[in-house]
């Protein structure tokens, strides 16, 4: 039986300080040693720059791009039944039990020049593997069943007969979506978003492999931190890991924001 509320409260209070709050005051109290000028030299060098805007915007296009054929998949798997249903429910959760390091070489072996679908992409002029959209790509993969999970037991609870009173006051099959279903899971869309979009951001395993990891083109963030770690410049890779840190809590908050306000909206509008 679970303990009282000061108890438990006590006890979920500790454990967050101990598992998130603690190492996250360490990395800026580690950080806070460095003078202004040292911080701004560290976080602001145009090759630092340049890995933001690869990671942030590649995290940000994969987490959309995931909403869109995250929703669509949860939505097939939902409400239609078909061979083999199964297995693609299970394959969704893939890039979960899959390790990192695996995924971003099965990737890279995929999209490569000689790879079976990097071979039919380069003649075309789609250059995949070893570039920023190879980083794009593996971000996507490792994103999918964050919307797919959050969105599937939504539609699973939604009120069909909504959809069929639509129907019969003479909705469209796109008019019943657009005002019916979707202010429906829109919130555990925009929480798979958030989720998807803070998993990314912190993506090293899969990426690596599949980015080429070239300066100034390829190189995501997290590297740059590990590089900084392997020189041995603690306090340089923390800042690095502070403005990540920053800019991700700034999006989320956001996000999340947007979120209580669609759900608030939601009440209010069936109230």
């Amino acid at each position: 039986m679970i303990p009282g509320f000061h108890l438990s409260l006590g006890f979920t209070l500790f454990y967050l300080a101990l598992i998130v709050l603690i190492p996250l005051s360490a990395v800026f109290l580690k950080t806070f040693t460095m003078t202004w000028d040292a911080f701004w030299t560290a976080v602001s060098n145009e090759r630092v720059v340049a890995s933001y805007k690869l990671t942030f915007g590649a995290s940000l296009i994969g987490a959309a791009l995931n909403v869109v054929f995250g929703g669509i998949v949860a939505w097939v798997l939902v409400r239609y039944r078909f061979p083999g249903k199964k297995i693609v429910d299970a394959l969704v959760d893939l890039p979960f039990a899959l390790p990192t390091a695996v995924a971003g070489i099965a990737l890279t072996a995929l999209y490569s020049g000689n790879g079976w679908i990097g071979r039919h992409l380069e003649p075309l002029g789609i250059k995949v593997a070893f570039t920023p959209l190879g980083v794009l790509v593996a971000l996507t993969f490792i994103g999918l069943p964050f919307v797919v999970r959050t969105v599937q037991p939504v539609l699973e609870e939604a009120e069909r007969e909504l959809e069929e009173a639509a129907a019969s006051l003479g909705a469209s099959r796109l008019q019943t979506f657009a005002r019916v279903i979707f202010p429906t899971i829109l919130p555990a869309l925009l929480t798979g978003f958030a989720l998807a979009f803070a998993r990314a951001t912190g993506e090293y395993g899969s990426v690596i492999f599949i980015a080429g990891n070239m300066p100034m083109v390829s190189e995501i963030t997290p590297l740059f931190i590990i590089t900084k770690l392997e020189q041995y410049d603690y306090t340089g890779a923390t800042a690095i890991a502070v403005v990540m840190l920053l800019v991700s809590f700034a999006l989320l908050l956001t996000i999340n924001l947007l979120q209580a306000w669609t759900r608030k909206r939601g009440h209010g509008g069936r109230a």
